[in-house]
């Protein structure tokens, strides 16, 4: 479970940011949230605690229920890693660092790191997030840049498929717009993948 952990970057996130992400999934089990065109297996965020739930029989568990505004999502604990969630109370905020799991179509957060924070750290983060947040692209842009795309990579087919690095100097569109057009088209089974870094009109 550490090196779960160390693989992956733990992304300053909404609670809404999470729960309108696209679920990838290997086999049955969440693999990552989708969130601007990045996967995300871990997350930081903060939120106050709305309710709390702790059952201390055989089958130990506990749940935590954060709401920061944007949406609501539970901090779960199984086994002796209950202990970490029993020192929080209604009405604290804390900051919480752990790995997204889905479980019978509900998201949730297994807690690796928790520390209770003052109510203004909440507003921080929100500020925080919405300065760093990707300018939103008008529609129209979009349509536009895939018609470009397709295009730029109908002409490279003659010559073995289009270098997806020299399509996004060409089209000037930020990486992650580009990534996000091109796994819809791989995705649609208009264009492939014959290796990596390089794509192909399908039709």
């Amino acid at each position: 479970m550490a090196d779960e952990f160390k693989r992956h970057v733990a992304y300053k996130l909404k609670i809404g940011d999470i729960l309108g992400g696209s679920q990838i999934t290997d086999g049955e089990r969440l693999k990552f949230i989708e969130v601007n065109g990045v996967n995300i297996a871990r997350t930081n965020i903060i939120a106050n605690v709305i309710d709390k739930y702790i059952q201390e029989d055989e089958k130990k568990f506990a749940s935590i229920t954060l709401d920061d505004s944007s949406g609501q999502i539970k901090l779960k604990a199984f086994g002796e890693d209950i202990e970490k969630l029993k020192k929080f109370e209604q009405g604290d905020t804390i900051l919480t660092i752990g790995l997204i799991r889905e479980w019978n179509k509900e998201v949730y957060i297994l807690p690796e790191i928790l520390k209770k924070k003052e109510p203004e750290y909440l507003l921080l983060r929100k500020l925080e997030i919405d300065k760093n947040k990707p300018a939103q692209i008008d529609k129209k842009e979009i349509v536009e840049l895939k018609d470009k795309l397709l295009t730029a990579i109908k002409r490279e087919d003659a010559n073995g498929g289009a270098d997806i690095k020299i399509l996004m100097a060409e089209l000037g569109a930020k990486q992650e717009i580009m990534n996000q057009e091109i796994r819809k088209l791989l995705e649609e089974g208009t264009i492939y993948e014959p290796r990596p870094g390089k794509v192909r009109y399908l039709g």
